[in-house]
C-alpha cells in the first residue's frame, strides 16, 4: 500500500516537473523568437550647390572660411584675371574708334573743304557766265557773216562744256555740305553698337572674377588655395542650402506599409536626442544591386530595398548632414 502511493507520488512529482519545464521553454521561447520592432536607419541630407567661375584666373582671395553662413549676394572669392582686363582694354579702344567713324558720319566735311567746294562751284558759275555772253556775240557776229560757222561751233563747245562744270562744281558743293549718305551714317552706328556689345561681353567676364553667393546657405567646403589656377567651370566651393534639409532611408519592402507619398512619420535623432516629424516626398525602388531579402531557401520572392525621402515639416536647428535618423516599425 506504501509502495503504491509513493509511486503515485513519484509519477504527480515527474509530471509536475515535465509541465514546469515545458512551461519555461515556452516562456523562454517566446521572449527569444518574439520578433521586435523593427529598426529603419536613415541618414540627414542637405541640398548643395557648386560655385564655379565662367572664366579661367587665379585665386586671388576667400572672403568667406568653411562652415561661416552667407547670405545671397554675398562676396565669396576674388580671381585674377590679367587676360580678360588685358581683353576689356581692347574692346573699349575699338569703341572709342568707332564712335570717331560715327562723329566723322554725322559732323560730316570739314568747313574748310566745304569752302573750298563752294569756292569752286563760284569759280565754275562765273566761268559758265562768261561762255554764255562769248556765245551770244560770236552767234551774232555769225548770223551777220562776220564770222565763220566753225568760229560759232567753238563758242558753242565752250559754252556747253561751261555750263557741265558749273553743275559738277554745284553737285560736289552739296554733296560736301550734306555729309555722308544715311546707309553710312547708319554703318557707322552699327559699329558702335557691335563695339559697345563687345565691352559689354568682356565686363561680363571680368564680372565673373568676383563669385557672389546665389542663395542663403553654409560653406561645406573649399576646394582650391590661395594662388591655385581654376579653369572655367572648375568647382571653387561648395554652398549648403539654408532651406535643403532633408532625410533618407533605405527600407525594405515589406516595412514599407503605410509609407506613402504625402505620409508624415516620426524619427529620433540620437545626435540631437529629440524626435522630429517628418513627411514623405520621395519613393523609389533601389535596382536590382541593391541589398535584397529572400523570403524562402527556394521559390517565394525576393525583397527589394526602395529609398525613401522625407522633408521635415518644420526647420530643425543644428541638423547637420550625415547624422543618423531612426524610424521604429
Amino acid at each position: 500500500m506504501f509502495s503504491t502511493k509513493s509511486q503515485n507520488s513519484n509519477m504527480l512529482l515527474a509530471l509536475a516537473t515535465l509541465i514546469g519545464i515545458i512551461a519555461l521553454v515556452a516562456v523562454a521561447g517566446f521572449f527569444v523568437l518574439h520578433k521586435g520592432e523593427e529598426t529603419i536607419q536613415g541618414e540627414a541630407e542637405a541640398d548643395e550647390y557648386r560655385v564655379s567661375s565662367k572664366v579661367p584666373g587665379r585665386i586671388l582671395a576667400y572672403r568667406v572660411r568653411e562652415g561661416q553662413r552667407v547670405s545671397a549676394g554675398d562676396t565669396l572669392a576674388l580671381l585674377e584675371a590679367p587676360d580678360i582686363e588685358a581683353k576689356l582694354a581692347q574692346a573699349r579702344a575699338a569703341e572709342q574708334a568707332a564712335q570717331a567713324q560715327n562723329q566723322k558720319a554725322l559732323k560730316g566735311a570739314r568747313a574748310e573743304q566745304i569752302q573750298a567746294a563752294y569756292e569752286l562751284w563760284q569759280k565754275a558759275k562765273a566761268g559758265s557766265l562768261i561762255a554764255q555772253k562769248s556765245y551770244q556775240r560770236i552767234k551774232h557776229l555769225a548770223d551777220a557773216g562776220v564770222l565763220t560757222a566753225q568760229k560759232l561751233d567753238e563758242a558753242t563747245a565752250q559754252r556747253d562744256a561751261a555750263i557741265a562744270t558749273e553743275k559738277a562744281a554745284s553737285a560736289q558743293y552739296q554733296l560736301v555740305r550734306k555729309g555722308a549718305e544715311q546707309e553710312d551714317k547708319e554703318a557707322a552706328a552699327a559699329l558702335v553698337a557691335r563695339a559697345k556689345g563687345a565691352v559689354a561681353e568682356v565686363e561680363s567676364y571680368l564680372s565673373e572674377t568676383y563669385l557672389i553667393a546665389a542663395a542663403d546657405g553654409e560653406v561645406a567646403e573649399i576646394l582650391p588655395r590661395i594662388g591655385e589656377l581654376v579653369g572655367t567651370g572648375a568647382p571653387i566651393m561648395n554652398i549648403l542650402l539654408a532651406d535643403g534639409q532633408w532625410v533618407s532611408f533605405n527600407v525594405r519592402e515589406d516595412l514599407l506599409k503605410g509609407m506613402t507619398i504625402g505620409t508624415e512619420v516620426t524619427g529620433y535623432v540620437p545626435a540631437l536626442d529629440c524626435e522630429v516629424t517628418l513627411r514623405i516626398n520621395y519613393l523609389k525602388d533601389l535596382g536590382s544591386y541593391a541589398v535584397w531579402k529572400a523570403t524562402k531557401t527556394t521559390g517565394g520572392f525576393d525583397l527589394k530595398t526602395f529609398e525613401v525621402r522625407a522633408l521635415p515639416t518644420g526647420k530643425i536647428d543644428d541638423l547637420r548632414p550625415g547624422m543618423s535618423v531612426i524610424l521604429k516599425k
